[in-house]
């Protein structure tokens, strides 16, 4: 495991110890983190705070450029919205913990040229697996499932 997969992996812990839903990423442009973040829905009360969108703000502005030569790690197959902020910013590559518990928009990053590479760690799949167990209604709110 990448050490840059295991800071996205600190970035879920701290959002489930926050009573959040446990997903993190983080944004590497030549080996150097830009940004990294949680999903901070539940904390904030945000519709768009997952993971991936906030590493992206907590990135900052950034010139296009850069975005085009880095990496985004992230503990969870990312959903339709922070897929389309990966397209929207030309990030090249994308490291997913797991897709066991979630498949996102993965062939959609793929045919549009992005280099998704799943790792299936065991980590990861553990973290959503209990959230989801004991969470089942914080989780299908999420994902826009309907409750129980």
């Amino acid at each position: 495991m990448t050490d840059f997969l295991q800071l996205a992996i600190e970035e879920a812990k701290k959002g489930l110890e926050e009573g959040g839903i446990p997903i993190g990423a983080v944004i590497v442009h030549n080996g150097k983190v830009l940004g990294s973040g949680h999903n901070k829905r539940i904390q904030q009360g945000s519709t768009t705070l997952h993971g991936e969108m906030d590493a992206l703000e907590n990135a900052g502005r950034q010139p296009a450029k850069v975005y085009q030569e880095s990496v985004l790690y992230t503990t969870l197959s990312p959903c339709s919205m922070c897929s389309g902020a990966i397209l929207l910013y030309g990030i090249p590559k994308v490291v997913v913990g797991e897709n066991h518990t979630f498949m996102g928009e993965e062939e959609l990053l793929r045919s549009r040229g992005v280099e998704v590479e799943v790792v299936q760690n065991a980590e990861c799949i553990q973290l959503m697996e209990d959230f989801i167990a004991n969470n089942p209604e914080l989780w299908n709110e999420d994902i826009g499932e309907d409750c129980c």
